[in-house]
């Protein structure tokens, strides 16, 4: 393990997070909440400090291999989330530390899951540092860090594996660093239209900030008790629905209609299954709530909202879907485990795993039919390594052993069992609202607090997709002094 590296690499990190924090004290500046102020200035200075210290000179040897990269990307997370769960814990906002580190690490990764009973009750500057690590832990902590910090590929390509959802990665330029420069100027634009949009529609510039956040990290955290619903606009409930499911698509694609390459966007296997399903379950569930809301119009409307805010893993409500019928439930439930795109904002499997897991599934069936047959497995038109497929066979495993295992462990606090598995299935899969307790009205104040910390560690777990936070977790990672170079 080269331990230099791993602190230079952390030192930068927290001196981005002590310039992001700059922003929540603007707002209580803006809003007259001089009282918080120390909250924020508290934790900023001493993220300054910390990361003077271990980032003010790269050390002698700068390789990051497989193993530092995920170590680096899960250590980062974890700390951000400690010091940014400071502000809540010093404010008294959020007195107890172990609440205050659920709610920030599930702002971190893109949950919304929260322990507020009264989220109005929150301070503005509060709720704004809140929702902001939504759209700071979208797009990825460790991709804004290689957009504004010198680094080199070498250095950053393991980072960039560890952190970007999808079963593979790929660079839009041919250096690393101008690709997240890229993705988050893309990222940076579309959130800026949604914020003008939702400003047309009427709502506040705060509100439509906030608003924005949740989605562009398909996060769902917001300022209002109600969700989404609370503004009662269709305007504001489509404009949210369709940016919801645009922060859902590889933002690679973006890239390609940037530079007119039509045909090979709008022709991607991926997005045109991810649409398909988005478009079946809403006319099912549509279909199924019509007797709820007697018109067409209302239903449809209710039902696009609600399957672009699960797939997506956004989390945002605009009803209380904890009342519909039980199979407009199971497509909800069905939907958290898809998700949205890979190399999106959005978390669960990945609509791209899913169509390799099937197409392998067909190729093994093939292979019994047909031993001698020579098959492969293709994607976006091209054949799949056995590396790759392999990958989504492991990650499939270890995703319903750590499910599985985390369902278990979390019944202990006795709750029924649908509470149960939906508590477990949003937070690993990043979506926030669950069925019955802690269903979209509801939410996880009551869990138990070894509860509570094995659903933070199973959002990092979903967010981070698995393996950083089992080689964080690993005793071999630190023991080992042996480099395997991959």
């Amino acid at each position: 393990m080269n331990y230099r590296m791993l602190g230079y690499v952390l030192g930068r990190i927290f001196m981005v997070e002590a310039a992001l924090m700059l922003l929540p004290v603007a707002v209580a500046l803006i809003y007259g909440e001089t009282g918080r102020l120390a909250a924020f200035l508290i934790p900023l200075v001493l993220l300054a400090v910390i990361g003077l210290l271990l980032g003010k000179r790269a050390p002698a040897d700068t390789a990051i291999y497989a193993r530092e990269g995920l170590v680096i990307v899960a250590l980062s997370w974890v700390l951000m989330s400690v010091f940014g769960a400071l502000p809540f814990v010093i404010s008294g906002e959020i007195p107890n530390f172990v609440d205050a580190f659920f709610e920030t690490v599930s702002g971190f990764t893109t949950t919304g899951a929260s322990i507020l009973r009264d989220v109005e009750a929150l301070s503005q500057s509060m709720l704004f540092w809140r929702s902001f690590t939504h759209w700071v832990g979208g797009m990825g902590v460790l991709v804004f860090a290689m957009a504004v910090l010198p680094m080199t590929d070498g250095r950053a390509m393991h980072l960039m594996r560890a952190e970007v959802p999808g079963p593979s990665v790929g660079k839009i330029s041919s250096k690393l660093r101008d690709t997240a420069k890229i993705l988050y100027a893309i990222y940076f634009a579309m959130t800026v239209i949604e914020v003008l949009l939702l400003c047309l529609g009427g709502l506040p510039l705060f509100d439509a900030l906030i608003t924005s956040f949740g989605t562009a990290g398909t996060g769902g955290f917001s300022n209002r008790g109600l969700s989404i619903g609370a503004y009662d606009s269709a305007y504001v409930e489509m404009v949210t629905a369709v940016f919801m499911l645009l922060f859902g698509v590889n933002f690679n694609l973006y890239y390609l209609l940037l530079m007119c390459h039509f045909r090979e966007a709008l022709g991607s296997e991926e997005l045109l299954a991810y649409l398909g399903v988005v478009g079946i379950s809403t006319l099912a569930i549509a279909g199924n709530i019509y007797h709820l809301y007697q018109s067409v119009g209302q239903s449809l409307r209710y039902a696009f909202f609600q399957v672009a805010s699960i797939i997506t893993t956004t989390g945002f409500a605009t009803t209380d879907f904890n009342l519909w019928p039980t199979f407009s439930k199971a497509i909800l439930v069905l939907l958290m485990f898809f998700g949205a795109c890979a190399g999106s904002t959005g978390g669960g499997l990945k609509i791209s795993r899913i169509i390799i897991m099937c197409k392998a599934a067909r190729q093994d069936m093939m292979r019994v039919l047909h031993p001698h047959a020579v098959t492969s497995v293709r994607f976006e038109g091209k054949p799949l390594g056995r590396k790759t497929v392999s990958g989504v066979h492991i990650y499939m495993n270890l995703y319903l052993l750590i499910c599985v295992l985390s369902m278990l462990i979390v019944a202990f606090d006795q709750f029924d069992l649908i509470t149960t598995f939906t508590a477990v299935a949003s937070c690993l899969n990043n979506i926030g609202p669950g069925l019955e307790i802690v269903g979209p009205m509801g939410n996880f104040a009551d869990f138990s607090v070894p509860a509570k910390l094995l659903l933070t560690f199973d959002m990092l777990v979903g967010r981070l997709e698995i393996f950083p936070m089992l080689v964080l977790l690993a005793p071999t990672t630190w023991l080992k002094r042996r480099r395997i170079r991959v």
